[in-house]
């Protein structure tokens, strides 16, 4: 039954990390921006797939409880990140 669930988990997951690699490499700050807005977007796709285990199979959530507030946290983070990257420096 969360078999799916699970796919979904782990796509959403490491697509955090290929993105924030491809953030890194990003040629301009809006390029950057960009990537870190997709990870956190993927961060909050996680939080959701991580949810819909748990509503799924609710043995399993103090597991999930940690995995959603880590990716809670990777979302807070990379929107953080997003936020300074559009604030303008005046000289």
């Amino acid at each position: 039954m969360t078999r799916p669930l699970i796919s979904q988990l782990v796509r959403a997951a490491t697509s955090v990390g290929a993105n924030y690699s491809e953030a890194n490499e990003a040629e301009s700050r809006s390029d950057f921006s960009h990537g870190i807005s997709i990870c956190a977007k993927e961060a909050r796709e996680t939080g959701h797939w991580v949810r819909m285990i748990v509503s799924a199979s609710p043995e399993h959530k103090a597991e999930a409880r940690r995995l959603w507030l880590e990716a809670r946290e990777l979302m807070l983070v990379f929107g953080a990140i997003v936020r300074s990257c559009k604030i303008k420096v005046v000289g």
